[in-house]
């Protein structure tokens, strides 16, 4: 005999099969434009509210508290990861546990910026005088103007959505999308306050394919690597001896601390196809001239850029006063995991 909870489930396989694929697909794009549409309402309630909380936030000696209830706590713990990663301390408080003892977290001076689509629920009605009591200054990103949270709080950011994307206009859907967008909005209008640079994003950002983009040079990778390096008049037989024991596929024309040119795999190739002969030859016969350089403190990022860029592997790694270094190739970048 069928457990109740197979027949519900054979149940909610029967609705979704009476779905065809294109109603599937229309659901998914009405849920984009009611949430769409959110978004550019808030368009109009960016006005001189927002602008305090910026410079509240700005001017604060303490940190941002981030505190919600529910789908909105998920909300202000992003917010929070956001604010952190962009030079604004913050942190969060889960509004339940406020009540329960986290109150402790909060200090003098820190700003509070509490999250409720609502601002009526239990825990933000007890929460709020507590707060307020502190005298910490209270910033609300509410969607419902009239609620008690918006009356309670210094400043309000109004997020108030028509309805909810969901169909039976409870789950929270429109109404977190504002919420969100909101909380991007005073995070990047604080990165332009404190001037925030690539290089201060690198600090905070330091793991990971982003922080190496930020910060891994150019300098960090090819030391690690041999030098191969050859004269012009280097014999043939001598040059392909260097390359094969550098094991990098290539070999540096250098005459008088200047590179003159480059020998790679592909120069040995197109030399066979040319000579019956090698043995007349010497290096300068067959180096591709005018080789792809980069200065040895580049990001490596651009060293990528500038490989795909003219399909190559290899560049050659040189000082300021263009002097040969060493060589970098494609599988040093790769190591670091950048791509």
């Amino acid at each position: 005999m069928q457990s109740k909870v197979s027949k519900n489930s054979l149940i909610i396989r029967k609705k979704v099969a009476q779905k065809s694929k294109q109603d599937i697909q229309n659901i998914a794009l009405q849920v984009i434009a009611d949430e769409k549409k959110a978004i550019e309402n808030l368009e109009k309630r960016i006005n001189n509210s927002f602008s305090d909380a910026v410079e509240t936030i700005f001017s604060a000696s303490g940190r941002v508290v981030v505190t919600g209830i529910g789908k909105s706590a998920n909300i202000a713990t992003k917010i929070v990861s956001t604010l952190n990663s962009t030079g604004t301390p913050a942190l969060f408080m889960h509004a339940a546990d406020a009540i329960h003892g986290d109150l402790g977290m909060i200090q003098p001076s820190d700003v509070v910026i509490c999250l409720s689509n609502s601002g009526n629920t239990p825990e933000i009605k007890v929460l709020i005088p507590l707060i307020k009591h502190f005298g910490n200054t209270l910033i609300a990103i509410v969607g419902n103007t009239n609620s008690f949270l918006a009356q309670q709080a210094d400043i309000v950011l109004d997020t108030t959505v028509e309805h909810e994307a969901c169909p039976n206009n409870l789950a929270p859907t429109a109404s977190t999308t504002a919420q969100l967008v909101m909380g991007d909005a005073l995070a990047v209008a604080l990165i332009e306050c404190r001037n925030f640079t690539a290089r201060d994003f690198a600090r905070f950002h330091p793991g990971g394919a982003l922080g190496k983009q930020l910060y891994l040079r150019v300098c960090d990778l090819y030391p690690q690597n041999e030098r191969p390096l050859v004269a012009p008049s280097t014999p043939i037989r001598d040059t392909i001896l260097e390359m094969s024991s550098r094991r990098l596929g290539c070999a540096v024309v250098v005459e008088n601390q200047l590179i003159k040119g480059i020998i790679t795999d592909g120069d040995l190739r197109r030399m066979i196809k040319s000579n019956q002969s090698f043995d007349h030859l010497c290096a300068a016969d067959i180096m591709s001239t005018n080789p792809k350089c980069i200065i040895d403190t580049e990001y490596a990022v651009n060293a990528l850029h500038l490989m795909r860029t003219h399909s190559i592997t290899q560049l050659i790694v040189v000082d300021n006063a263009h002097h040969y270094l060493g060589v970098l190739h494609l599988h040093d970048i790769l190591r670091e995991g950048i791509i």
